[in-house]
């Protein structure tokens, strides 16, 4: 699909990205999907260590640099900086929370939503020619005035991503800069922006995830995740 050859090459390419094993990533996470849960501070000044073939993601630092998180497919570990392990969550998966209660009250809920989103930010656009993941591209569309090209992905089951359904956005040289799907009831939107390169590959370093009306209009407050990549290490 020419857009998606185009995206790739102009995040390094899927040569680069093959050569490619491991990612390192110094970052802060927050907003109020963390605030209204009680976490503010749980995922700030962070290292985020994983793979690049297997959805797997390390946390260092969370809790005031107390313990450490480990998110894979089927367990969601909390760990003392020793590596004892204080409490595992077996074959999790992104639910919708209680009406009594936020969606990430409990802190393994919590990694497990950061450990998903993190591995899927930082392996979009490549994840996108995974043979059982279905693209197609969509009609252009109109943000303010630039034209950005979109497409349309579908995830397997055995990929876990935020939503099974995703629409990206790419600007005028291929780049990511906005993704929308559903998320705990809600349509969200993704704005992504200051790329950077480590290692050959295109990473934008700046990401914020706002509420989208009905119409698809974005609604500015609250912001309910903002990300930022300080630093990050791919070998």
């Amino acid at each position: 699909m020419a857009l998606l050859d185009d995206v790739i090459d102009a995040s390094g390419g899927l040569a680069r990205w093959n050569s490619l094993n491991r990612f390192t990533l110094h970052l802060s996470v927050g907003g109020t999907l963390f605030s209204s849960a009680g976490h503010a501070r749980e995922f700030k000044d962070v290292t985020a260590e994983g793979s690049t073939r297997t959805q797997s993601v390390r946390f260092t630092g969370i809790t005031g640099g107390e313990h450490s998180g480990s998110f894979q497919p089927d367990a969601i570990t909390i760990e003392s900086l020793d590596g004892a392990v204080l409490r595992t969550w077996r074959n999790p998966r992104l639910a919708f929370p209680e009406a009594s209660s936020p969606a990430l009250a409990d802190e393994l809920h919590l990694i497990f939503f950061c450990g998903v989103a993190i591995w899927n930010y930082l392996t979009i656009p490549f994840l996108l020619a995974h043979p059982d993941v279905v693209v197609e591209e969509l009609a252009p569309w109109h943000e303010g005035t630039e034209t950005w090209r979109r497409l349309r992905a579908q995830f397997p089951a055995h990929l876990i991503t935020l939503a099974p359904e995703q629409i990206f956005y790419f600007d005028e040289n291929a780049l990511q800069r906005r993704t929308d799907h559903d998320l705990f009831g809600m349509k969200v939107t993704h704005y992504s922006w200051a790329h950077d390169s480590f290692g050959g590959i295109v990473v934008p370093t700046l990401r914020r995830v706002q509420t989208l009306q009905p119409d698809g209009a974005v609604i500015a407050k609250p912001v309910l995740m903002d990300v930022e990549i300080f630093d990050a290490v791919l070998e």
